[in-house]
């Protein structure tokens, strides 16, 4: 199994859990989405809902100050102002990079909850490919655009420090890994993997490159979901 296969590219994470079988893989592929599903299926039935999913990423202790961003027909507004620099949001499927075959699936929620400096320098990328969705544009439109604003400086170079949680019971990361587990991600730029000493023999850490948004993803899984309940054990 791949590291790609184990964290989506982006935001979402393309969970293939450890011992999945090739049936199921198989039946994973099959399961794409080729084209983009209506809106309306990618909406929440109400902002409350959408608020308290976003809430679930963190500890309360973090998210109840955080702001929260909701998704509307024309994209991300700011459903609650925030105090602690925090940004809570339920990412949908375009979070994820765009070969991911559920790039399109509009059963993702994907509650996270971004610290101040991933909120202020990882997060406009999320947000331009959500007007770029919802402009209609394709994948290879989306690509071209988001190389394009971070080769003209036109998104923030990202700040030392950028990570999210994402440790919400709710969660719903793809259709085969669904909830998954808990954990914390960090951005770092470049190429990162080994100075973090991320992959090797008995590492909490895992990692992968991000291509498109010219990072490294750096994934913790943590023991507890957000309201502080264990989470099922790691397979190996």
């Amino acid at each position: 199994m791949t590291n790609r296969n184990l964290i989506a590219l982006a935001f979402l994470v393309q969970v293939v859990i450890p011992g999945t079988t090739s049936q199921a893989r198989a039946q994973a592929k099959e399961a794409s989405y080729p084209a983009m599903a209506p809106l309306n299926q990618y909406l929440m039935p109400d902002e409350k809902s959408e608020i308290a999913l976003a809430r679930s990423a963190a500890p309360a202790s973090i998210s109840d100050g955080a702001e929260v961003m909701v998704l509307g027909r024309t994209g991300y507004r700011t459903a609650v102002k925030g105090t602690n620099g925090f940004l809570c949001i339920v990412e949908r499927s375009w979070g994820a990079a765009t070969d991911h075959p559920e790039f399109w699936n509009p059963k993702i929620r994907g509650p996270i909850c971004f610290n101040p400096p991933s909120a202020r320098t990882f997060m406009p990328i999320y947000i331009m490919k959500t007007e770029l969705v919802l402009a209609g544009k394709s994948k290879a439109e989306i690509v071209q655009a988001t190389a394009s604003a971070l080769d003209k400086k036109e998104l923030p170079v990202l700040e030392p420090g950028a990570m999210c949680y994402m440790m919400s019971k709710g969660q719903y990361l793809s259709d085969q890994g669904m909830s998954w587990h808990p954990h914390l991600m960090f951005f770092v730029p470049g190429e990162a993997a080994k100075s973090w000493g991320a992959d090797m023999a008995g590492s909490p850490v895992l990692a992968a490159d991000d291509p498109e948004e010219r990072a490294t993803i750096m994934m913790v899984p943590v023991g507890t979901w957000s309201d502080g309940t264990v989470a099922p054990p790691m397979a190996h």
